[in-house]
């Protein structure tokens, strides 16, 4: 018992405190109504799908993945382990891969179009960082007029006749905190003083710090932990739009 109310009263510190430090919603709608630079996760964020889910269900493996995906989201297991053992499952070749693109091509999710051509208008960096695959997510960079330099994801690997042969594991969105790594690197790489990041999951949450501020979206998929830990969470790209008519 008496260990039980230790860990109890340690849990209450630690909300206490990590509420102490976060910025109110109102901080957070200024430092994304004056970033240099906006990172958007993609999967369940600017599109609708999780790419992975998408991927593994059309190679018949649907179900054994959604619930690995499900506890990485959560953040209850690290994303590189999540990542390795669905893809174990998955074992996807070239060609399927290419086929799903082309038959299944990601869903924008409703308002991102519209979000990032009005950061373009304002000259504020748009970047896609994500735990999915590069393959796809250079798709959706490129409906959204996004530079391919500004893609940073997974890569998947194949053998000479298209067979799965894992994927790049130096990649930092290969594991958790991966994220953050990459907004470092980026501040550092274009002089960036204010980063705003914006996702539906735990790695997103994670890379702030070093990012100035995040947003949690839940238009796709409700993550209680991120959504109880985000300042300023919102549930439509509608509401960005609305803060940059304040500008």
């Amino acid at each position: 018992m008496k260990g039980q109310l230790l860990q109890r009263q340690l849990a209450v510190y630690l909300r206490r405190n990590l509420h102490r430090n976060m910025l109110t919603q109102s901080e957070t709608k200024e430092l994304f109504r004056r970033a240099d630079a906006v990172c958007f996760d993609v999967d369940s964020t600017v599109i609708k799908e999780e790419g992975i889910d998408e991927l593994a269900i059309f190679c018949g493996v649907g179900d054994a993945v959604t619930e690995m995906t499900r506890q990485a989201m959560g953040g209850s297991i690290t994303f590189k382990t999540a990542l390795k053992e669905r893809l174990s499952i998955i074992r996807c070749s070239r060609e399927q891969v290419n086929k799903l693109i082309t038959d299944h091509p990601p869903q924008l999710t409703p308002g991102i179009r519209e979000v990032v051509e009005r950061l373009h208008q304002r000259n504020i960096k748009v970047f896609l960082i994500s735990g999915g695959f590069r393959c796809i997510v250079e798709h959706v960079a490129t409906q959204l007029n996004i530079p391919l330099h500004h893609v940073y994801a997974n890569r998947l690997k194949f053998y000479f006749n298209g067979e799965y042969a894992g994927f790049d594991e130096s990649q930092p969105t290969a594991e958790s905190g991966g994220k953050g790594k990459v907004i470092s690197l980026l501040k550092e790489q274009y002089g960036l003083k204010t980063v705003v990041m914006i996702g539906d999951g735990a790695t997103d949450l994670e890379a702030s710090p070093p990012a100035n501020a995040f947003v949690g979206f839940g238009g796709n998929v409700v993550r209680q932990e991120v959504k109880e830990r985000s300042s300023w969470y919102i549930t439509s790209f509608e509401e960005l739009l609305e803060e940059m008519d304040k500008i």
